[in-house]
This record gives C-alpha cells, structure tokens and sequence, in this order.
C-alpha cells in the first residue's frame, strides 16, 4: 500500500471518529439531569404553597395563614416531688420522687413514665394499666418498665416502689396525681 493511500484512510478514520464522537456527545449531555432544585427549572416549594394551590384548584379559595407566636407555658406551683397528700392536675410535664412505702395515685387520664427505679402496678381493682410501649395491660403487682409511658384511664390506680427495694422512683407525671 502507497503511503498517500494510508494517509488517506488514516485522515478518513480520525474524521470519522471525531464526527460520531460529536454526535454521540451530544445525546449524552442530553441524557442527563436537566436541572437542580432549587432553580427556576426545578422550583423548591413550601408545603404551605402547595397547600394554597391544592385548595385553588379544588375550587376551595385561599385563606390566609397568619403565623403565630409560641408562648412559654408559666410553671403554677405544681412540682409535688415529697410531699404526702399533694395533687395536681395540669397537661404539663412535672417530675415526683415517690419513696419506698408510698404510693404515687393517678387520676383519670393521667400518664406516667417511671424514669428511674423499680415501680410495681398498684390497683385496688382487678383491672390494670396500658402500657402503651409495650402495647399491654399490666395490671396489680407486676413490674413497670423503665421509660415505658403507662396511662390510666381512672383514678383510684397508681404505681408504687417494688417490695423490697429501699430506693426512691422518680417519675414523670402528666395529668392529675396525688401521693398516699
């Protein structure tokens, strides 16, 4: 083969090449992500706007959202952690020390979580308390777990520190409770 052939078909080949290179190039920048969020292609949205235009299209309107401002809730004189035949009735969190030999009585709705101790069911019923971690009724002399929430749907039933044990329970109270 002369070498002017060679030449050629070298000249053919690399041309060829660059041509099919240039027109696959540009379908693969064509198969990528088009746009980011965050741009004017691809807009981030508040849920409230969506919100407002889910209602515009359901023919409902928009009503106007005024934010409001957060409130610290005042503490009342409920902390009761020792004293005997104390109450309390208040959605807020209060924590009790309950001692060995007392009692520490819910009212109707209250929950308790015991954060530190050994805590038995105290009911002067046959019937018990939800434990709603566990997903199950305890009812009189058995053990509460630590940190589990347990909810009393009425008064009269309570927690007190396992026989035994000469350390106190401290536990968070919300709702009414009192200590006999």
């Amino acid at each position: 083969m002369k070498s002017i052939t060679k030449l050629s078909l070298t000249v053919i080949v690399l041309g060829a090449g660059v041509a099919l290179g240039s027109i696959f190039d540009i379908t693969a920048q064509g198969a990528g992500v088009t746009g980011q969020a965050g741009t004017a292609d691809d807009p981030v949205v508040t849920k409230s706007y969506v919100d407002q235009q889910i209602q515009k299209a359901l023919g409902g309107g928009t009503t106007p959202t005024t934010p409001t401002n957060p409130t610290t809730p005042t503490d009342n004189g409920n902390n009761n952690s020792g004293n005997n035949n104390s109450s309390s009735s208040s959605d807020q969190v209060t924590i009790v020390t309950v001692k060995p030999g007392e009692k520490l009585i819910a009212a109707a709705g209250a929950e308790f979580i015991v954060r530190n101790g050994h805590a038995v069911i105290y009911s002067a019923d046959s019937n018990g308390v939800a434990d709603l971690t566990d997903g199950k009724d305890v009812t009189n002399g058995q053990a509460v777990g630590n940190n589990h929430l347990m909810s009393f749907p009425r008064a009269g039933r309570g927690i007190m520190v396992q026989d035994g044990v000469k350390s106190s329970l401290t536990v968070m109270v919300r709702g009414g409770y009192s200590i006999q």
